[in-house]
C-alpha cells in the first residue's frame, strides 16, 4: 500500500466515527468480526470497499501500539 491514509474521522462522514480511509466503514466494524472469531477474510466479504493492505496496516499499527506485535 502507498503512504494513503488507512483510516480517516471527518464529521461530515458517519457522523465522525473512525473509518476506513476512502470508505465509509467504520473501523469498529473490523474489530467487532474479529472479536466475533471471523477471519479478516469474512470481513473483506462482508466490507469490500476496504482493502486487505488497509485492514492488515491497521492491526499491525494498533497491535505494535499495544506491544501485541512487539517481542
Amino acid at each position: 500500500m502507498k503512504k494513503e491514509q488507512i483510516v480517516s474521522q471527518d464529521p461530515r462522514v458517519m457522523h465522525g466515527t473512525l473509518v476506513f480511509a476512502g470508505t465509509r466503514v467504520p473501523v469498529e466494524s473490523l474489530i467487532q468480526h474479529l472479536i466475533a472469531g471471523d477471519s479478516l477474510d469474512i470481513f473483506l466479504d462482508d466490507f469490500p470497499t476496504v482493502s486487505r493492505e488497509q485492514a492488515v496496516a491497521y492491526l499491525h499499527k494498533h497491535l505494535s501500539t499495544t506491544n501485541y506485535l512487539r517481542h
